[in-house]
């Protein structure tokens, strides 16, 4: 019986979802071309027009006149009528950004992160997070939903974070509940780095593709029949353990292995040592590529020795996963102008498969973009969750 009562109810709240995922993808429009995209009848189409505007979740937003029969109103759904928030949690930065249901951000700020454990670290998250409310002109309270991503793999479980050696401990998920006190999704950074750029970037339109994230750490998020994939126990893309060609212990000191072989070797530290062990007194990775920039031919042999490097990795991640386009980012991977050649080279020298290899067009603001869009996506659920 209470099924019964509840099957209306649960089809009107299908028939809303469908306009409004169709307004979203597609912008503004009528009545009638509504009916025609969806197979809804027109009084069907009107009344769940009524019901979401009269919630504010659809507004008039023109007419259209100057045809034959009465003047056509067209809707649009309102982005404005809930706000989110994503947060990137980094290792040197902290970036929040509040942005409208089609993922305009609203408010943006972004901090040096000097924690030194975890309670200070989501307390600087908080200030953050609201004064990238304020900035919208928004209180936190408002906020629908936030995602935050985090280095390492959460394990809601245990409520910890699992190899996230680059912040100040395992309990951060517990401070930051306590600070945001909102609904608050975690995700690893680089999962939704590869969401930002299947939503923004070079992955935009692709069924199947990586991302490669060299910079600090070395991480992957996969993206397979346009979802991401994260495996079993949220490890998928854990490519910093990978086997390395070089030994860790001797290129990454004692601890190389707790952090993986392939990232005490590729990442920005590896570079930075590769490069004074080479004699070259530079003090970041960035430094190594702007020498080799100027053709320092020192800094010129170190990065191709990292082309092979990410070359040999590319190899591998195409041999697992036939991507059709393999993403780099990252403060080392986004450098493809000097590393390109190298890693083509090692791509040809390892056998016949030829991977398509971009850098990513995001820059720092990958995982703040996947986060808003997985906010995004939340936000719609709790929405219609409410509806019901």
């Amino acid at each position: 019986m209470r099924g019964e009562l509840g099957n209306p109810r649960l089809l009107r709240v299908m028939n809303e979802r469908r306009l409004l995922d169709r307004l979203h993808d597609h912008g503004p429009a009528s009545r009638a071309d509504l009916a025609k995209v969806t197979g809804l009848s027109k009084p069907t189409v009107s009344a769940a027009l009524a019901g979401l505007a009269e919630d504010g979740l659809v507004h008039l937003v023109g007419e259209v006149s100057g045809r034959p029969g009465p003047v056509t109103s067209l809707y649009d759904m309102n982005a404005g009528s809930a706000h989110v928030a994503g947060i990137d949690i980094g290792r040197d930065w902290n970036r929040v950004a509040v942005a409208d249901l089609r993922g305009t951000f609203a408010g943006r700020k972004d901090g040096r992160n000097d924690a030194r454990n975890t309670a200070d670290l989501a307390r600087h998250v908080r200030e953050l997070a609201h004064a990238a409310a304020a900035e919208a002109g928004l209180e936190w309270s408002a906020i629908t939903c936030a995602v935050a991503g985090t280095p390492g793999v959460y394990d809601p479980v245990a409520g910890r974070l699992e190899f996230a050696y680059n912040l100040p401990g395992a309990d951060l998920v517990e401070h930051l509940r306590s600070a945001l006190e909102s609904d608050l999704l975690i995700e690893n950074d680089i999962n939704l780095a590869a969401v930002g750029e299947h939503a923004y970037g070079e992955g935009r339109g692709k069924q199947h593709f990586a991302l490669v994230s060299i910079g600090t750490g070395v991480g992957m998020g996969i993206v397979v029949n346009g979802e991401l994939y994260v495996g079993a126990r949220g490890a998928a893309g854990e490519v910093s353990y990978l086997p390395a060609t070089e030994d860790p212990a001797a290129a990454g000191g004692p601890d190389a292995l707790e952090h993986g072989s392939t990232e005490a070797v590729a990442s920005a530290p590896g570079v930075v040592r590769a490069a004074r062990a080479a004699g070259l007194d530079l003090g970041s990775a960035k430094e190594v590529f702007e020498a080799a920039g100027r053709g320092d031919p020192t800094a010129l042999a170190v990065v191709e020795a990292e082309g092979q490097r990410i070359g040999g990795l590319v190899v591998a991640v195409a041999a697992v996963l036939d991507p059709e386009v393999i993403v780099l980012s990252g403060g080392v991977g986004r450098n493809l102008d000097l590393l390109g050649g190298a890693i083509e080279r090692r791509v040809a020298a390892l056998g016949p498969l030829r991977p398509q290899v971009v850098a990513s067009a995001l820059g720092d603001s990958g995982v703040l973009l996947g986060a808003v869009a997985r906010a995004r996506k939340r936000a719609w659920e709790l929405i219609f969750e409410a509806r019901l």
